[in-house]
């Protein structure tokens, strides 16, 4: 068995791909929310409001992720 087949290895592959697809997931996340969230030059702490925006806007933005895989996988 060569090494490139491993069980090991894909399971490494699929979690490295697994941790790609996060990290693009949060960037996409903080740059939609920010934009939208943050008016003005942040200080040393967000404001009430600028807390509650990213905060429901970061939850929209999971929940409609979640749809979308949720009909993704059932088209397979």
């Amino acid at each position: 068995m060569d090494g490139m087949s491993s069980p090991a290895l894909q399971q490494f592959i699929e979690q490295e791909k697994e941790r790609a697809m996060l990290n693009e997931m949060v960037a996409k996340l903080t740059d939609a929310c920010w934009d939208k969230c943050i008016t003005s030059t942040p200080g040393a702490k967000f404001s009430s409001s600028e807390s509650s925006c990213l905060s429901n806007c970061a939850q929209r933005y999971m929940d409609m992720s979640m749809i979308i895989m949720k009909r993704f996988q059932s088209m397979n």
